[in-house]
């Protein structure tokens, strides 16, 4: 079996997180979804390292939420992981079928599909008894989720590291302080096959595609153009909130 390497930035940035926020701790039980994108996929890695080299205890599994489409198959990331000695399951849904007769015609498709694909994951480490559950999620993408919530919602509202969900069990994000370009270079780097948009339930329907995010993206890449050290400055920001600055009467200081 050929070695993966993570880069030192991956390990120093998600090594931070776990201690600032203690994400993993010794006795965890983790249920990681693995879409098999260049997220999740790094994610795996990572936790694998960890096993390794903490000084503490846990255990995790990843699970792949199937939506059921036809030819859906996940051989290659089953046999990936099998290769690397890291449990997984393929949780098979109906989701697709159930979208044939909830979602609107020409009605925007990603919250729904990541709404159901949760809940199906959190459905699974409820079953399982896991009281963790790990998601991709990194600096891009919280730095994204700002700014969609505040320009399209009207809300101040980002992507927490951890938080306790209704169902009892803890969700962890501990790529967070991680870019997405340095998820890309991994799987790039190891030679790692991933699975993108074609794998979305989406591709085979007549749904509108999304805009925001791409728009967000493509803002967000020309502000780190012209200020390098934007996502430095996002990061220290979303550490450092001063509430009471704001017009939630809430927090108002008075």
């Amino acid at each position: 079996m050929r070695s993966i390497k993570l880069s030192k930035k991956i390990l120093r940035a998600a090594g931070k997180a776990n201690a600032k926020y203690r994400l993993i701790e010794d006795g965890d039980r983790v249920l990681v979804g693995l879409s098999g994108g260049k997220d999740s996929i790094t994610l795996i890695h990572l936790l694998k390292h960890m096993q390794r080299h903490a000084p503490f205890d846990f255990e995790f599994k990843a699970v792949t939420v199937s939506y059921g489409m036809p030819q859906e198959r996940y051989d290659a990331l089953e046999a990936h992981c099998e290769a690397y000695g890291i449990p997984h399951e393929v949780y098979r849904t109906n989701i697709y079928d159930v979208a044939q007769d909830t979602i609107r015609q020409n009605s925007s498709f990603c919250s729904y599909f990541s709404r159901m694909r949760r809940g199906a994951l959190y459905t699974k480490a409820k079953e399982g008894g896991y009281n963790k559950v790990a998601l991709g999620h990194h600096l891009d993408d919280a730095a994204e989720s700002f700014f969609m919530n505040m320009l399209y919602n009207g809300t101040m509202r980002s992507m927490a590291p951890i938080y306790k969900s209704t169902k009892g069990f803890h969700v962890i994000r501990p790529l967070l302080w991680v870019r997405e370009r340095q998820t890309a270079a991994f799987a790039e780097e190891n030679g790692i096959a991933t699975i993108g948009d074609e794998a979305c339930p989406a591709m085979k329907m007549q749904v509108k595609m999304p805009h925001a995010r791409e728009s967000t993206k493509a803002m967000l890449e020309e502000w780190e153009s012209k200020f390098p050290d934007l996502f430095k400055s996002f990061k220290a920001a979303f550490s450092h909130l001063q509430p009471d600055t704001f017009m939630d009467e809430k927090y108002l200081n008075r």
